[in-house]
C-alpha cells in the first residue's frame, strides 16, 4: 500500500533516477503493480521477454521499459538499462517505513555496563548485555536480546526476535529480519578417545561475529561465530531465508544467497557470488569472485575460475526416476566393460 496521498509524475521520475521518457511527463503515478494487474495510476515494468505480450494489453498509466521494448509503443514509458532496478529504486518512494521513536522502552531491560547512544530506538522487551554498544539511529525491535560484547551500527535495523548472541559486531545500514541468531556456537566437536569408552567434547568458539554495512540477513537465518577468529560478512552481503552460514566462513562483498543455502565450516565465498536456492557448500573450500552456483547444486570442491556451476538431478517422472537410479548404480561395471584396451592392461 503506498504512502497515504503520495503522487508523483513520469517526467519527475524520470529527473530523479536518470530515465529516459516517452510520452506524457505530466502522467500521475501513485503506485506500482504487475504488467497484469496495474491500473491507469501506477506504474509497472518489463524486465523478462517472456512477459513481452503483457505490454500491449496492460493497463499500467507508466511502464519502465529497455530501449528495444519501447519502439513502437505508444504509451507513456521509462527507458532504463536495467528495468528491475530502476522499478526497485521507484517502488521504494511508495513502501511505508514507520518512523523510529528514539529512547527505551519501559519494559526493555539494558545492562548497566552497556551504552545506547541517544537517537538510538529500543522497542519493547528487548535485552542488551553488558559492554553492549547501540549506535544513534539504530532500531533494536521487539523481542530482541543483544547479548555481551555486541555492537550495532548506525542506521542498522534488528526488526524483531533477533538474537545476537555474543561478539557480534553490526556495521552501518544492516537489515535483520525476525528470528536470526548471530553468533551462536560454531558446530566444533572433538572425539576423545583417551580414558574409556570414546566421547564427544565441546571446542571452544572463542571468535565472534563481523557484519559489514549494508548488509541483508533474512528471517530465521543463523551465521555462528568463530572457533578463533571470526565469522565474516563483508559489506552488501545479501541472505534469504533460512540460510546457516557455519562457524569461520567469510562470505565476500556483493555476494547473494538465497533460502536454504548451507555454508560448512571455514569456507570462503568471494565477492559477486550468487548461490541459488537449498544450495550446500562444504568446509574448508575456496571459492573464487563471480561464482554462481544455481538452486539445489553441492560443491565439494574449491572453485578457482568465474563461471555458473551446477549439479544434482533435474525433475522427471517418478517411472523414470526409478529406472534412471538403477542404472546409475550400474555406471561403473558399464564405464570398466566399455573401457578401451591401453598399453600395459591389454
Amino acid at each position: 500500500m503506498s504512502p497515504e496521498g503520495f503522487t508523483i509524475t513520469a517526467g519527475e521520475l524520470a529527473e530523479r533516477f536518470g530515465l529516459v521518457l516517452h510520452g506524457d511527463a505530466a502522467r500521475p503515478v501513485a503506485g506500482v503493480g504487475t504488467l497484469a494487474a496495474a491500473g491507469p495510476a501506477q506504474l509497472s515494468f518489463l524486465a523478462n521477454s517472456k512477459y513481452r505480450g503483457q505490454l500491449a494489453e496492460s493497463r499500467a498509466g507508466v511502464v519502465v521499459v529497455r530501449g528495444a521494448d519501447a519502439e513502437g509503443q505508444d504509451r507513456t514509458l521509462l527507458v532504463a538499462p536495467d528495468p528491475y532496478v530502476a522499478y526497485s529504486k521507484i517502488a521504494a518512494l511508495f513502501e511505508p517505513v514507520a518512523a523510529n521513536e528514539p529512547g527505551i522502552h519501559p519494559t526493555a531491560v539494558v545492562h548497566a555496563e552497556a551504552v545506547v547512544e541517544d537517537g538510538a530506538s529500543i522497542g519493547p522487551l528487548v535485552v542488551i548485555g553488558a559492554r553492549s554498544r547501540i549506535a544513534a539511529g539504530a532500531s533494536i525491535g521487539p523481542g530482541c536480546v543483544i547479548g555481551e560484547d555486541c555492537d550495532v551500527g548506525g542506521g542498522s535495523t534488528l526488526v524483531a526476535r533477533v538474537t545476537l548472541v555474543r561478539r557480534v559486531r553490526l556495521g552501518q545500514r544492516v537489515l535483520v529480519h525476525p528470528g536470526a541468531v548471530l553468533g551462536a556456537d560454531g558446530f566444533g566437536i572433538a572425539l576423545d578417545r583417551e580414558g574409556g569408552e570414546p566421547h564427544w567434547i565441546k571446542v571452544p568458539q572463542l571468535g565472534g561475529v563481523r557484519v559489514g554495512d549494508d548488509c541483508e540477513i533474512g528471517a530465521n537465518t543463523t551465521i555462528d561465530r568463530g572457533a578463533i577468529e571470526d565469522t565474516v560478512l563483508e559489506h552488501d552481503v545479501r541472505l534469504d531465508n533460512q540460510i546457516q552460514i557455519a562457524h569461520n566462513v567469510r562470505v565476500g562483498a556483493h555476494t547473494a544467497m538465497a533460502g536454504c543455502v548451507a555454508v560448512a565450516g571455514s569456507t570462503t565465498i568471494g565477492r559477486y557470488c550468487m548461490i541459488g536456492g537449498a544450495a550446500g557448500i562444504a568446509g574448508h573450500l575456496e571459492i573464487c569472485d563471480r561464482v554462481m552456483v544455481t538452486a539445489m547444486s553441492l560443491v565439494t570442491h574449491s572453485i578457482r575460475e568465474p563461471g555458473e556451476y551446477s549439479s544434482g538431478t533435474p525433475l522427471m517422472d517418478s517411472r523414470s526416476w526409478r529406472r534412471n537410479a538403477v542404472r546409475y548404480k550400474q555406471l561403473d561395471a558399464l564405464a570398466r566393460r566399455l573401457r578401451l584396451p591401453t598399453k600395459g592392461n591389454e
